[in-house]
């Protein structure tokens, strides 16, 4: 089975979100979590998570990218059971029953976008439209071939078309500097 894990390339994501996930944690969607929130109204860093983040299932940190990596039958019920906790812990769950089926659910679905070879980058891109949250999914591999991955690399991208909005990662990262 293959699943998604965290990966930093660089530091952006630590002043990008208001908390990283931890490189090489296991990742699901995490859309969940803006289920009651207006998208439009969201700004800054909790923006940002909504429009371009994958949730850690261990420190529920934000992640830019995620890679596909081979899971055993072991690391899943693992992840299952640490996301039934965090579920039942810090979202609500009635029951740790409840919290489990909806762990299998979240990560039946972080499997079916694993499509792809093993170490090849997804990124996402959210929005809302008409009060519903739409996430495209896009593969990031090195265009000839698997090759080691380094922060600046020229990549191809596929699936949807690339998203209108930029982040200015010098600007975001100034105003974190002058708030020290």
């Amino acid at each position: 089975m293959k699943l998604l894990r965290t990966i930093q390339l660089d530091p952006s994501d630590t002043f990008v979100f208001d908390r990283a996930a931890e490189p090489g944690e296991w990742a699901i969607s995490g859309s969940f979590v803006f289920l009651n929130d207006d998208a439009t109204a969201l700004t800054g860093k909790a923006r940002s998570a909504f429009r371009a983040g994958f949730l850690g299932v261990q420190t529920l940190g934000w992640s830019t990218l995620c890679q596909i990596v081979e899971a055993s039958d072991d690391d899943h019920a693992a992840a299952t059971e640490i996301l039934a906790r965090q579920f039942a812990e810090k979202f609500g769950a009635p029951t740790i029953e409840d919290a489990t089926l909806a762990a299998r659910e979240e990560f039946a679905f972080a499997n079916s976008l694993c499509t792809h070879p093993a170490d090849t980058l997804i990124a996402v891109h959210r929005t809302q439209e008409d009060g519903q949250i739409r996430e495209a999914f896009r593969s990031l591999r090195p265009k000839d071939g698997p090759k080691p991955l380094r922060a600046f690399a020229f990549l191809e991208a596929e699936g949807d078309e690339e998203p209108d909005e930029r982040i200015d990662l010098t600007a975001l990262g100034r105003a974190e500097s002058e708030k020290r």
